[in-house]
């Protein structure tokens, strides 16, 4: 799989580009999964935003007797942390760096470029944002956990040590356990990053105080 087969569903700016925003969705969703997320953000500067929402490579899931699915790493067993699927984590940053690249090629500052993920999708936008060689804008972690933590000590970027981060979890998740997102949001506090944290009272979703927390935090990014 190479960039040029990685589709995506897009949202161009109505008005000048200023921004651009890479929103990752979770296991066996697509790039359509958060595209009707966009209007109820609220965003100050959304006119000039290009938002573009990936679809994950369609690939067996262990877990689920190997069926086929978009999925950004294969999950070998329930229990997450215990078994991962590390190559495929990799791989999928390498799909999505092109995106930031198209973006940066386009005139885009990366310091105005944000990385958004859902569940898997969270996985990677940490991952890749962590470690990508020019500072973002900031990313969004929802409802995730960071299973190659203990990699960044050695991989991760210095340009992206003062990013903003913002971290939220159902506390009643049955999918990915609250107590993964907040061990991953506390190591992560520990290496000094900005980052936040923001639990409600819901399971493997959004729910509404959450997205006007996550508007917040996108309107004090993009002006």
């Amino acid at each position: 799989m190479n960039a040029e087969q990685l589709s995506t569903i897009e949202i161009q700016p109505e008005a000048a580009h200023k921004y651009s925003v890479i929103w990752l969705h979770g296991l066996g969703a697509d790039g359509h999964d958060f595209e009707n997320l966009i209007p109820e953000l609220h965003l100050t500067a959304a006119t000039n935003t290009h938002f573009i929402f990936p679809n994950a490579p369609v690939q067996p899931v262990t877990i689920n007797g190997g069926m086929s699915m978009r999925s950004w790493y294969d999950i070998l067993e329930m229990s997450l942390e215990r078994k991962v699927d590390i190559d495929g984590i990799y791989q999928s940053v390498s799909l999505i760096e092109p995106l930031i690249r198209q973006e940066i090629d386009k005139g885009i500052a990366s310091t105005n470029i944000l990385l958004a993920g859902f569940s898997q999708g969270g996985v990677i936008a940490l991952h890749a944002g962590l470690r990508h060689p020019h500072k973002l804008a900031g990313i969004v972690a929802l409802s995730t956990y960071l299973p190659t933590i203990d990699r960044l000590q050695t991989e991760r970027s210095a340009a992206n040590k003062d990013t903003p981060i913002f971290m939220a979890h159902g506390i009643i998740d049955p999918i990915v356990a609250v107590e993964s997102g907040k061990a991953a949001f506390d190591k992560l506090k520990s290496m000094d990053y900005n980052i936040e944290w923001h639990d409600y009272l819901m399971e493997h979703r959004l729910c509404v105080e959450e997205i006007e927390h996550i508007s917040v935090f996108m309107n004090s990014i993009f002006r």
